[in-house]
């Protein structure tokens, strides 16, 4: 429980965290995903209780960088195959420690980031290598609401979870009366 209470960044990876972890290319050959709403809206309030939201991801994408602005993720990390560099840049870069990064992953490659944050969350439908490091597994699996289930974890944990829920609220009506925010899911 300690390690959820010091979260200041919640960074993930996103196929398969994100994403139920498909490859789906249209006709052009644009790579095409499928994101799950109630992490968008989990994301939206951990924004609002403060938190620092990171995508790390080995993939680059256009439907990843449009997802990430579109929620007003504090940083995308593309193309990256050294998750856990980028777990220790990520935490130079918005001035936290490592421990005060949680990492959600599923899969073998997220192991390097595990092995340098405080809090290591796996999805449900994780490889068991990296479930056997993890200090929390989710109920949900990839792609599915793990995201929001991990998310409500730690706001609830540093007793976060009311106020950010209200304060997300309270921005979606200022939004409907034509205020600038980014997207809510």
């Amino acid at each position: 429980m300690e390690e959820l209470q010091s979260v200041r960044m919640i960074a993930m990876d996103v196929d398969g965290v994100l994403t139920n972890g498909e490859i789906v290319y249209g006709a052009e050959g644009d790579e095409l995903k499928a994101f799950n709403i109630l992490d968008g809206c989990g994301i939206a309030v951990a924004r609002e209780a403060g938190l620092m939201t990171a995508f790390v991801t080995g993939r680059a994408s256009v439907a990843v960088a449009r997802r990430a602005k579109e929620l007003g993720v504090t940083s995308l990390v593309a193309g990256c195959r050294d998750k856990g560099a980028a777990i220790l840049d990520l935490a130079t870069k918005h001035g936290v420690g490592p421990n005060e990064i949680a990492f959600i992953g599923d899969d073998l490659n997220d192991l390097l980031a595990f092995r340098q944050c405080g809090c290591r969350i796996a999805v449900s439908n994780a490889c068991e290598d990296l479930k056997a490091e993890a200090d929390h597994v989710t109920a949900y699996s990839g792609g599915s609401g793990a995201v929001r289930e991990a998310i409500e974890w730690i706001l609830k944990a540093q007793g976060k979870w009311a106020d950010a829920v209200a304060d997300y609220l309270r921005s979606l009506e200022q939004t409907d009366a034509g205020s600038d925010h980014p997207s809510h899911q």
